[in-house]
């Protein structure tokens, strides 16, 4: 963490993981294991392309998911989610069981 740029560490845990898809593209993957990319953009089925390419793509250099990318044609992506991406499943696990408490879901 740069102390310079983040006065706060709730600051750095914030521009990890903020945003409105981060937190259900860690839970996704945390809880439904190893995904391609279509099976991602299915289950966001809100989020642009351009969008969930982004966010992975920050998540990865985040080091919160792996990306393993098969040599072939046509091309193969899967995401999964990284040991410092598990680190945040319980503050997920919290966020989602307040979801379940306080909606109708």
């Amino acid at each position: 963490m740069n102390k310079e740029k983040y006065k706060c560490p709730l600051e750095y845990t914030q521009k990890v993981v903020g945003g409105k898809w981060k937190p259900v593209i860690l839970w996704y993957l945390s809880t439904e294991g190893t995904k391609r990319y279509g099976e991602l953009k299915r289950y966001l089925t809100n989020i642009s392309h351009k969008m969930l390419s982004q966010q992975l793509k920050e998540l990865e250099m985040d080091k919160l998911i792996h990306r393993k990318e098969y040599q072939q044609i046509p091309p193969k992506v899967e995401y999964s989610i990284s040991e410092r991406g598990k680190t945040l499943l319980p503050i997920l696990k919290m966020m989602h069981d307040w979801g379940v408490e306080n909606t109708n879901i």
